[in-house]
């Protein structure tokens, strides 16, 4: 909500029409009445507080305005007002009327129809001679019991306001003649009551004030005589009186008007002649205006034509740069479309490579289940060995101990207290025994939390060591990345107004997120297998021993074949060593199955790698030029060169980072960087979501939740995965 509101001003046409009506009043001979109503005031100005008050004003109308306070300004006070007897402030925004309103003792009639109050001041009882009070379509809830003391009243309409009780004290207004109100929704007095009139509901308050109830026609002779409305019993002469004194009352106001009729034609006189005065000095000053324009503008011109010639020098430069971004751009995309092709064919390998691997990996889960059969009974035999041995040595410690003790207890109190001895002898024996138990039912729940915590364990590393689901994983990141890539190059596009390859683009995109949801569906399915097998292993579990996990997970630490064991044994250490440094040991199998050398290695090209499994382009060149160095290491270390016959130093092999690349990147020519891809919403955070189906990378996670279509193409959101950055 803002601190401070601007005070919204008058029109023209209110501002002329409120000084109509101060010079109007102010006049000789002018009424009694002060309308300015109409004039959108936000507030009552102080000239109305001094004009009422100097010239004895009778009637304030200020109806159809903008009021929020009936305040006077700092300056003035409400007494100012005190010889009003009519104030009509409707259809205006007043919230409260201000406590002072009781110092109006002149007032008659109170008119606050159509505003925004939410209660009346208990000082509105000190208004003796009101005798009309209309508060309709307000926000009023309850009436003060003040309105008691108010014995002129004769109209109180409190209709269109949240009302559901009247005061109590309200039987005692004696002379009121009509009261309004919405009878369905009151309270008190009921309902029935209500719908029956002013005369039922005064009864009712009567009544329950332990008053007798009078009709108002008895007590409206005093406030009539107060008012200056005395009756006479000869109404005619008092008609005619009235009648003359109206017509001597006209004749003087034309009087009036003639005379101020001749004055305004004198006044207009003068005008023109000032008036043409004035257009004489505006012509002499048009012309001077004139010149000087003519010398600015000629300053323009040689200044427009200076920036004309610099911004065509511009507009060049900028042509030229385009162009240069868009060449930029087709590179980019050729060399996108061609990984994109080259990944789909790797992907079409790897599906035939993942079959072969699925049913190897069956061979080997039936040899293992063959081959654990006599493990597992073996290590139950040693276990069984184990328990019984310590069962015994426990059992014979505690008879020991339980001897001793009897043994003591009895020598010392054997003659003495024979009873005691015995009664405390079968005290200990039951804590003893209750020792015991506390001990076994602590052990029980120890093996049962460490069999659940060793379940955990071994699903882990189950799902880690499993090398379909890595290979799956993989690839997931793979088309992260390169749907990361494609979302900043179309935005880079986008940037530079170009869409000549928009559609490729998005075929490109919708064959990554096909791939993708379908690289997730086998993940998702692959782990459902994983998780079959771990539910047949735990019903198997369930009849066999009590530490089963445990010995699953040393098992699956070791679940390769024998003789896979023995062909990555047969590896040449460098070769392990250099899979290990470049983290890429889950491919020791691969290697090993195939019996690749070091020196095979450095001959062999990328699509070798790839046709034995190897799908990584940057693993791919990084192997093969890695190999190349070691051997030639090697080389120069066993055959040092002769140089006429004298052996001479060779000099090391640069480090790897003083070799170029080789190889290409994964990222396109325009370098795009990965981590500086910012959010489309906040652009403040880092893109880490996929939109599926359409395959952007465009929102941070924060960002993510609240919507459901696509910010770049506006199509519906069906799934959205995270990017973890790796490092």
């Amino acid at each position: 909500m803002p601190l401070f509101f601007r005070k919204r001003k008058p029109c023209d046409e209110a501002r002329k029409r409120f000084e109509y009506q101060m010079c109007l009043a102010k006049e000789a001979g002018a009424d009694d009445i002060l309308d300015i109503s109409k004039c959108e005031l936000p507030e009552i100005p102080f000239g109305v507080f001094s004009t009422c008050k100097v010239l004895q004003k009778k009637v304030l109308i200020v109806h159809t305005n903008f009021l929020t306070s009936l305040v006077p300004p700092k300056s003035c006070s409400l007494l100012s007002l005190g010889t009003i007897k009519v104030l009509d402030l409707h259809d205006n925004q007043l919230t409260a009327l201000p406590d002072a309103l009781g110092q109006l003792t002149s007032l008659q009639v109170l008119n606050v129809e159509k505003n925004q109050l939410k209660c009346l001041p208990q000082s509105i009882g000190d208004l003796a001679q009101l005798q009309t009070l209309n508060v309709k379509d307000n926000k009023l809830k309850d009436l003060p019991d003040s309105l008691g003391e108010l014995r002129s009243l004769r109209t109180l309409d409190v209709s269109e306001n949240l009302i559901r009780r009247l005061p109590q004290m309200l039987a005692h207004v004696r002379t009121l003649e009509t009261l309004s109100l919405d009878a369905a929704s009151m309270v008190y007095p009921p309902e029935a009551v209500c719908s029956l009139g002013t005369e039922a509901i005064q009864q009712f308050l009567c009544k329950e004030s332990g008053l007798e109830y009078y009709p108002p026609s008895q007590f409206l002779l005093p406030v009539l005589e107060r008012d200056g409305g005395e009756t006479s019993v000869d109404s005619t002469d008092g008609s005619i009186c009235s009648y003359v004194k109206e017509e001597t009352e006209w004749q003087n106001k034309f009087l009036d008007y003639e005379k101020r009729k001749e004055q305004k034609m004198l006044e207009k006189l003068e005008f023109e002649r000032r008036l043409e005065i004035g257009q004489r000095e505006h012509a002499q000053l048009l012309q001077q205006s004139n010149i000087q324009k003519d010398e600015i503008l000629q300053t323009v011109k040689e200044e427009q034509f200076r920036l004309d010639k610099g911004l065509c020098e511009h507009q060049r430069y900028l042509d030229g740069e385009r162009q240069r971004l868009q060449e930029q751009l087709k590179q980019t995309e050729q060399s996108i479309s061609s990984r994109i092709q080259r990944l789909l064919e790797d992907n079409q390998k790897q599906r035939k490579n993942s079959e072969i691997m699925k049913s190897l990996e069956n061979e080997r889960i039936k040899m293992e289940q063959l081959m654990a059969i006599t493990q597992e009974e073996t290590e139950n035999l040693r276990q069984r060995e184990v328990a019984s041995a310590m069962q015994q040595m426990l059992t014979e410690s505690c008879k020991n101990r339980f001897i001793q003790m009897t043994y003591e207890s009895q020598k010392q109190n054997l003659v003495k207290q024979a009873c005691s001895s015995m009664a405390q002898m079968d005290e200990r024996f039951q804590q003893i025994l209750a020792w015991q138990q506390m001990d076994q039912n602590k052990a029980i729940s120890q093996i049962l939390q460490e069999s659940e915590m060793q379940k955990a364990a071994f699903e882990a590393l189950q799902v880690k060591k499993d090398l379909m689901h890595r290979q799956i994983r993989n690839q997931i990141k793979l088309i992260e990345t390169e749907l990361l890539q494609l979302t900043q190059l179309e935005l880079k596009r986008k940037a530079l107004d170009t869409e000549a390859l928009q559609e490729m683009i998005s075929e490109q995109r919708r064959t990554l997120s096909s791939l993708l949801q379908q690289l997730l569906k086998e993940k998702s399915q692959r782990e459902e297998e994983l998780q079959g097998i771990l539910l047949e292993m735990e019903a198997k579990s369930e009849t066999t021993q009590e530490n089963y996990w445990l010995i699953q997970y040393q098992r699956l630490l070791n679940q390769k074949p024998l003789s896979l064991k023995l062909q990555e044994e047969s590896l040449e250490q460098p070769l392990v060593t250099l899979l290990i440094e470049l983290s890429a040991e889950h491919y020791l199998p691969i290697f090993a199955h195939h019996r690749v050398s070091l020196d095979m290695l450095s001959h062999m090209s990328p699509g070798d790698l790839t046709k034995m499994g190897i799908s990584e382009t940057g693993l791919q060149y990084t192997l093969i030029r890695r190999a190349q160095e070691l051997l030639d290491v090697r080389t120069q270390a066993e055959f040092p060169k002769l140089v006429d016959g004298e052996a001479v130093e060779v000099p090391e092999p640069a480090s790897a980072e003083e070799y170029p690349e080789a190889v290409t990147p994964t990222a396109p020519p325009a370098q795009l960087d990965v981590q500086a891809s910012e959010c489309v919403v906040c652009m403040e955070c880092e893109a880490q979501m996929i939109f599926l189906n359409c395959g952007h990378v465009c929102c941070c996670q924060t960002c993510c939740q609240p919507l459901r279509t696509c910010p770049l193409c506006r199509q519906d959101i069906i799934q959205c995965l995270r990017i973890y950055h790796s490092g």
